[in-house]
């Protein structure tokens, strides 16, 4: 993943793939949400800037619409999560069905893990990587401490406090105080209201 917490119009401050994905449409709590992944070009264009496929890997009008249903099964069972609930069962089976489907291979090249995807439908392949990342931060992550350990370390899931977002995020910060999906975007737009509005009062 690359440093930056922007690239390309792109969201990508967000320590779990898999709510990185989620970011993909912004501002879900503002008057209008924006859509991040428009078309396959843009679906494409993300899963390359999180190093999940090449620029000229193929993506159709059906695997967008199956990436979107994919994304709001993953903000509505974290969702649940943050709130110390239990996901839907529809949303339970459909990450399932879509872990089901992980073909690629974590790859060791040039001191770096990477994952390899198929020749065959890398994109779907590299979907199927975001929903192994879901599952495994959603399910080791439960805030009822119960969960059964995952490859993110201890944390707890919550919703982004910042008034528009509603975007989610792996807290594990001492004392569990983080508040924001991501300091350089949302901390920032809180930082900025909160100057404005202290100004006006002045």
């Amino acid at each position: 993943m690359t440093g930056s917490p922007t690239a390309g119009g792109f969201r990508l401050g967000n320590e779990i793939l898999a709510f990185r994905f989620v970011a993909t449409l912004s501002e879900r709590r503002g008057d209008a949400a924006v859509e991040r992944i428009p078309t396959p070009d843009r679906l494409r264009a993300w899963l390359v800037a999180n190093e999940l496929g090449s620029a000229d890997m193929p993506v159709s009008d059906a695997l967008l619409r199956d990436a979107r249903e994919l994304r709001e099964a993953i903000h509505r069972a974290g969702t649940a999560v943050a709130a110390d609930d239990v996901p839907d069962p529809a949303d339970e089976d459909l990450l399932n069905r879509w872990t089901a489907r992980h073909r690629a291979r974590l790859v060791l090249t040039g001191g770096r893990a990477r994952w390899r995807l198929p020749d065959s439908d890398p994109a779907r392949a590299a979907l199927a990587v975001v929903a192994v990342d879901a599952v495994a931060t959603l399910g080791a992550h439960h805030n009822d401490g119960h969960g059964d350990g995952g490859s993110h370390g201890d944390g707890v899931i919550k919703r982004c406090e910042q008034r528009t977002c509603g975007g989610l995020f792996l807290d594990t910060s001492r004392g569990r105080r983080r508040r924001w999906c991501s300091m350089a975007t949302c901390g920032n737009k809180v930082k900025k209201a909160n100057l404005k509005s202290h100004r006006a009062n002045e």
